[in-house]
């Protein structure tokens, strides 16, 4: 009969699906049981762990306070990135020179960089109306093939010249009769019959949600589409390239001025008017309303809740929202708002305008730069349609004309509907898979020479644009608390740092009280399933049950067990044990986007505490790097990972249930763009002696042996074993 090691291996997961999603149960330390005595044990751990789990979420859990750190620490990175936004900008000299650059980013936060390729339109009008004057045309494009975009185009029925035009992008109107999506751009249909009856062509373009083709702005928000993260994927990006090939095809357009082009809409719509308006130059005024407001508005205020992923580039080089709205300079700009929106608060908005005013300053055309405040909620209020027509009259056909007729609704969903059948060829649904490549080179190299070379572009490109938000990672400060207390005859030391301020972690050392001499050393990183499990230990003096004794006991054994012939350190990444805030799943998801707006993800940072936790054990006592190995699973696997592309030098790594993409691994800024996960593997793997990867099941298994096992560099570096 096998003894179950306590350590040998990482659990198989109880609940893992074909497709390999990542499971909201908590993963845990130990292996699935083969043996009677196992079993016994196996059940215990996995029935107890919810038990265990009861235990730490009493006073001394200290959520509480957990949760004010992370607020704390939010605050402390919008102020640094807030304090920072436009801020070395003394002289147009300076922001001319850094203009280009600040586009290029911006595009490269959209999905956009480089940019798909213009291919042809192919631009149909399937119907349309007339009623007052206006003649509307329902028509399509695709602004790349398959990713089809439906419109209605505003003129008048009587015109003798070229017209300025407006493209109106939509926010989030949903018109839907008998289960048929007509779009928003008929919710939004009496702005472009006012553009046609006051003298523009205004081309009214559905967005890739609520359109008629029923794409997704809420991966993130709301389908737990984690991966959009790790891909630099954000439906912002579609929207804006929607944007730049609807200009293009007013551009073809005879009835169409190409020099006065403006741009309008509000909500998810006016955040559109923002993107295009920075990104394309063809754009003379814009008026985008109610769709922009702070940082501080957004990570610290909350507002972030209220908004799905459409509103926010992939925010790799940590800006504020000044620094979008700088690049519109100096072409005409109204940011419109109403006083009492709550998802765009009016300090927020008159922030952006404070700061953008200063490179308009520099420009010397404040006057083409305007502020716009009435009163009112987030609605589609009549007094922000004047302000904006009249705006637009003034930049796009020079006239300050009063607004005389109102905009009114002048035609039925019905009869602005583009597609009586949808297209099979359609990508609008799907178009986040594709929308943004991945990593040109996706090759394993085949000599160490190669891989050398990859590996220093690989560092590089993860430093800049997945883990950006680690300023620098500094070293940890001195150990200021090393506390010991003894359970039995063992020896547990924690060891406080502040690893990131103000998070202050505790690592634990964990060895038999009468060793004595050097020892082989294993690392522990801990998920929140194994720190549920080892919390009694860790965390002596709770009053624990009478089942939650007998755990205890369990534990205890089987860590002598493992004691023999080792030291045992766990190092517990925020968000970990007595760092832990409340995980309300909906909170969780508000935190991760949190982290994402300021230029950061959750398990980003977690392998940040993990070099700094590798940083502060190399400075124990008696370490010896060469005589360590690093464990973790699941979720942690993958902070362990790339941890160990920074902090080498350690004898093995040892990581169970690792996902072989990065689709299916805790989300990392933009990494899908630079390499993948088999090709991290081998670049960890030869920063340290060997990487050992247990799969826990079939599918994992077959899929790594299929990126390893027909490379002979990778082979010696990494060994793989099947699930039992």
């Amino acid at each position: 009969m096998r003894r179950l090691g306590f350590f040998n291996a990482l659990s198989e997961s109880r609940y893992r699906s074909e497709s390999h999603k990542i499971s909201k149960e908590p993963k845990t330390l130990f292996r699935a049981p083969r043996t009677r005595l196992a079993a016994a044990f196996g059940c215990f751990l996995y029935l107890c762990t919810p038990t265990l789990g009861q235990s730490i979420d009493r006073p001394f859990s200290k959520e509480v306070e957990a949760q004010k750190a992370l607020d704390q620490y939010f605050e402390n990175q919008t102020k640094r990135i807030t304090n920072q936004c436009l801020e070395e900008i003394h002289t147009l000299d300076d922001w001319e020179q850094q203009r280009e650059q600040r586009k290029t980013e911006l595009l490269e936060m959209l999905g956009l960089s480089p940019l798909p390729q213009k291919t042809p339109l192919d631009a149909v009008v399937t119907g349309g109306a007339e009623a007052e004057g206006v003649i509307v045309e329902n028509l399509y494009f695709e602004s790349s093939p398959g990713l089809y975009v439906t419109g209605n185009l505003y003129r008048p029925k009587n015109q003798t010249e070229p017209l300025p035009a407006i493209l109106y992008v939509c926010g989030h109107g949903k018109v839907k009769k008998d289960g048929v999506s007509y779009g928003n751009k008929t919710h939004y249909q009496h702005h472009g019959a006012w553009f046609a009856r006051n003298g523009y062509v205004c081309l009214t373009i559905d967005t890739i949600q609520l359109g008629e083709l029923e794409g997704i702005h809420h991966g993130t928000y709301r389908e737990k589409m984690w991966w959009w993260n790790n891909r630099g994927y954000t439906p912002a990006g579609v929207e804006a390239w929607n944007c730049m090939r609807a200009l293009d095809y007013l551009e073809s357009r005879s009835e169409v001025d190409s020099q006065r082009l403006g741009v309008t809409g509000r909500s998810g719509g006016g955040a559109y008017s923002w993107w295009i308006a920075a990104i394309d130059e063809r754009i003379k005024a814009a008026v985008p309303v109610a769709g922009i407001t702070s940082m501080q508005n957004h990570v610290v205020d909350g507002c972030i809740e209220g908004h799905c992923d459409c509103m926010f580039m992939v925010n790799t080089y940590r800006w504020d929202y000044p620094m979008v709205a700088a690049l519109v300079a100096p072409r005409a700009l109204l940011i419109s708002n109403t006083d009492k929106d709550r998802i765009f608060p009016l300090d927020g908005v008159v922030d952006v305008h404070s700061k953008t005013r200063k490179i308009y300053d520099l420009y010397d055309a404040t006057e083409n730069l305007g502020l716009h405040i009435t009163e009112g909620p987030h609605q589609d209020t009549q007094e922000l349609r004047i302000h904006a027509f009249r705006w637009l009259n003034r930049h796009l056909r020079n006239t300050d004309e009063l607004i005389s007729i109102p905009a009114t609704k002048l035609f039925t969903p019905e009869q602005l509907r583009v597609f009586k059948q949808l297209p099979n060829d359609q990508r609008v649904t799907t178009i986040h898979e594709t929308f943004v490549p991945f990593a040109d080179d996706q090759r394993i190299p085949a000599t160490r020479e190669d891989l050398n070379e990859k590996s220093i572009h690989w560092k590089q490109q993860l430093s800049a644009k997945t883990f950006a938000g680690w300023n620098g990672l500094p070293l940890p400060k001195p150990n200021t608390s090393i506390k010991t207390h003894k359970i039995s005859n063992l020896t547990v030391e924690s060891v406080s740092y502040q690893s990131d301020d103000p998070f202050h972690l505790t690592l634990y050392r964990i060895s038999k009280a009468e060793s004595s001499g050097t020892k082989q050393t294993k690392i522990y990183v801990l998920n929140q399933g194994d720190w549920e499990i080892f919390a009694p230990i860790l965390w002596p003096g709770d009053a624990l049950g009478k089942s939650e004794e007998t755990a205890h006991e369990e534990i205890l054994s089987n860590l002598r067990n493992e004691l023999a012939h080792n030291v045992v350190i766990m190092l517990l990444p925020r968000g970990v044990g007595p760092t832990r805030w409340p995980a309300d799943e909906k909170r969780q998801t508000q935190i991760r986007r949190r982290f994402m707006q300021v230029g950061q993800t959750l398990a980003g940072m977690q392998v940040y505490d993990t070099i700094a936790g590798l940083r502060v054990i190399r400075n124990l006592p008696n370490f010896n790097a060469k005589k360590a190995s690093i464990h973790a699973n699941g979720p942690a696997a993958t902070w362990a990972l790339f941890a160990a592309v920074f902090e080498s030098g350690f004898d093995q790594l040892s990581l169970s249930d690792l996902p072989h993409s990065h689709r299916h691994s805790p989300d990392l800024l933009n990494v899908s763009r630079i390499a993948t996960l088999p090709q991290i593997a081998v670049m960890a793997a030869a920063s340290n002696q060997h990487l050992k990867i247990m799969a826990i099941d079939q599918i994992g298994y077959e899929n790594w042996k299929a990126a390893i096992s027909k490379n002979e560099l990778a082979s010696n570096l990494i060994s793989l074993t099947a699930p039992e």
